[in-house]
């Protein structure tokens, strides 16, 4: 039973961009790896960006500076 997480940042990712995700990783784990659809299993965490740090800061932070 393969088990995917996907971490992404809290902003802007729709419903149906999340569905695309999850089709898309299932579907490329059944062509790779021969793996059953019916037990793989996807999971997508969305992280503020508060919470989320690169470089020693956070991902508000280097936005705010425009990186």
């Amino acid at each position: 039973m393969p088990y995917v997480n996907i971490k992404i940042t809290r902003e802007g990712a729709s419903a149906e961009q999340k569905a695309e995700l999850i089709a898309g990783v299932t579907e490329l784990l059944r062509k790779t790896l021969n793996k059953n659809p019916a037990t793989t299993v996807v999971v997508i965490d969305e992280v503020d960006t508060d919470n989320w740090g690169i470089g020693g800061e956070s991902v508000t932070v280097r936005r705010a500076r425009g990186q």
